[in-house]
């Protein structure tokens, strides 16, 4: 575990310097056609269910309807967030996550702290590793399958990480980014929304 950190810590370091020049450049088009803020950040359980801030590039506006409450999300994002998505750009500001040890360049996806009071004890195993920007889920179907079976990627990658495991993952996350295939399904930008099953 402690390889794994320093390993995440040091490539989250050097994406960091590497992609800064893209971060950037997203930001200010961001910036440019949103305004601010640039970030969208929001409290999601890390390892052992602990609350940590998540940080994504905003990808939605603030549009609401006539008595002032927010829009669904898929009525609030924008032409440029459904590319930011599409590219996973937005992911991007979470390589300071993974900086600060909140989070691992790979693991189960870090979900809404909602969602901790519907989970299965068997789910929640998914809290004994650093959520990550990426993960078995996210290589294997990512928002095309349903929770039940990215549940089970999920506790797969639990049982069986390794650094073996996450050069793989890393490797099918860039060719997916790369080819654009397989992150979102068509005509679907955002996630189902977890419901308690019986």
């Amino acid at each position: 575990m402690k390889i794994k950190s320093f390993t995440d810590r040091l490539f989250s370091f050097l994406g960091i310097i590497l992609l800064s020049p893209a971060m950037l450049a997203t930001a200010l088009v961001i910036w440019m056609t949103m305004g601010r803020p640039v970030l969208f950040d929001q409290r999601r359980p890390g390892l052992a269910g602990k609350p940590f801030r998540i940080y994504k590039f905003r990808t939605m506006d603030e549009t609401r309807d006539a008595n002032g409450v927010l829009l669904p999300g898929k009525d609030r994002l924008t032409k440029l967030g459904k590319v930011l998505r599409k590219t996973s750009l937005d992911e991007l500001p979470q390589l300071f996550n993974v900086l600060r040890g909140d989070m691992s360049l790979v693991g189960p996806r870090p979900l809404k702290m909602e969602y901790l009071e519907i989970y299965t004890p068997e789910q929640m195993r998914r809290h004994q590793v650093r959520p990550g920007i990426t993960g078995w889920a996210q290589v294997n179907g990512r928002n095309a399958i349903d929770w039940e079976e990215k549940f089970k990627l999920d506790l797969w990658y639990v049982d069986n990480h390794s650094l073996w495991t996450d050069a793989k993952i890393l490797y099918l996350t860039a060719m997916k980014v790369f080819k654009r295939k397989g992150i979102h399904p068509p005509g679907q930008m955002l996630p189902s929304r977890l419901k308690k099953t019986s």
